[in-house]
C-alpha cells in the first residue's frame, strides 16, 4: 500500500495536515486551487531566478497558503539563512509584487512571510535538490545517495528511503536503485513520514527522484 499512494496523502487528518487552508463554493473551487498553484510557481521561478546559490539549491522545504475574503497569507519555509540576510525586506516586498501582478488580485492583501527551519536536511525537498544537483554535476548516484543520508542522519532523523529512476549514469536502459537506511514504515498510519517527488533534468535525460523520511511515530 506503501507505494501505490502518496504517503503524504495517505496520512492525511493523523500526523499531516494541509499545505493549503482555505475553503470554497464547489463552482469556484478549481478557481482556488489554480490560484494556489500561480501562487507556488511564481514563488519558485522568483527565488530560482535570484537567490539560488550556485549548488543549484533553492532551499525551499514547503508553502503553505491561507486564504481569507480579504487576506492571503503565504508562509514559505526556507532552510538557509544566507538566502535570507542579503536584502531581505526589499526582496519580499519584490516578491510580493510578483505574485499580485500574476494573480491580479484588487480586493484582497497579500502578505509573504518567509521563515527559518531547522536541520534542513531534514526535509525531503531540500536533501531532493541537494541529489540534483550532485547528479546535473555527474557525480555518480550512488555517492550522491549516500551523502544525502549522512546529511539526514545529521538531521536526527529515524530512517531514509532513497530512489532514483530512469537512465542513470547515461545507460542505454532506464532502471530504477534505491537505498535505505533505519526504519521507513510506509504501511504505517501513525508514523510521521516526510516525502517528496523531484523532476531533474541532465544532459542524458530525465531523472525523477523520491525521498520518504521516518521523522518520528506518534
Amino acid at each position: 500500500m506503501g507505494q501505490k499512494i502518496n504517503p503524504l496523502g495517505f496520512r492525511l487528518g493523523t500526523t499531516q495536515s494541509h499545505h493549503s487552508r482555505w475553503f470554497a463554493q464547489p463552482k469556484k473551487y478549481s478557481e482556488g486551487l489554480e490560484e494556489d498553484k500561480k501562487i507556488r510557481d511564481c514563488i519558485k521561478n522568483y527565488v530560482q531566478k535570484t537567490i539560488r546559490t550556485s549548488s543549484g539549491m533553492e532551499g525551499i522545504a514547503r508553502i503553505e497558503i491561507q486564504k481569507r475574503i480579504d487576506l492571503i497569507q503565504v508562509i514559505i519555509y526556507m532552510g538557509f539563512p544566507k538566502l535570507l540576510i542579503e536584502d531581505k525586506s526589499r526582496r519580499v516586498e519584490e516578491l510580493q509584487m510578483n505574485v499580485q501582478k500574476e494573480l491580479n488580485c484588487v480586493n484582497r492583501k497579500l502578505n509573504i512571510v518567509i521563515t527559518r527551519i531547522s536541520n534542513p536536511y531534514g526535509h525531503p525537498n531540500i536533501l531532493a535538490e541537494f541529489i540534483a544537483g550532485q547528479l546535473r554535476n555527474r557525480v555518480s548516484f550512488r555517492k550522491a545517495m549516500k551523502k544525502a543520508i549522512e546529511l539526514t542522519e545529521q538531521a536526527n532523523t529515524k530512517g531514509i528511503q532513497v530512489q532514483i529512476a530512469g537512465r542513470i549514469d547515461g545507460k542505454e536502459i532506464a532502471r530504477v536503485e534505491w537505498i535505505r537506511e533505519g526504519r521507513v514504515p510506509l504501511q504505517t498510519i501513525e508514523a510521521k513520514i516526510d516525502y517528496c517527488s523531484y523532476t531533474v533534468r541532465t544532459i542524458y535525460g530525465v531523472l525523477g527522484i523520491k525521498i520518504w523520511i521516518f521523522v518520528d511515530e506518534e
